[in-house]
């Protein structure tokens, strides 16, 4: 999924976030070793809604979770959560 079905990464909610990340099978340890620079904390941040990251990094959070799933699933968790 490459995002341009209208799904816009600024939206997603700090809960869907954290299940965009489970159901693509990443504890928040291994995407910071996916993404350079991403740190542990960052991750908790967006996901407890305290603290956004750059859009930059939003997108790249969603283009790594979303080629593990499918464009349904990625649809239903941002949709619904």
């Amino acid at each position: 999924m490459d995002g341009s079905d209208g799904l816009n990464p600024d939206q997603i909610s700090p809960l869907a976030w954290r299940l965009l990340r489970v159901a693509a099978g990443y504890e928040q340890r291994a995407v910071e070793r996916e993404v350079d620079g991403l740190m542990q904390a960052h991750i908790s941040m967006l996901e407890s809604g305290n603290r956004s990251l750059s859009q930059s990094r939003r997108r790249t959070l969603f283009e790594l979770y979303s080629a593990d799933l499918t464009d349904e699933q990625v649809r239903v968790i941002v949709t619904h959560f």
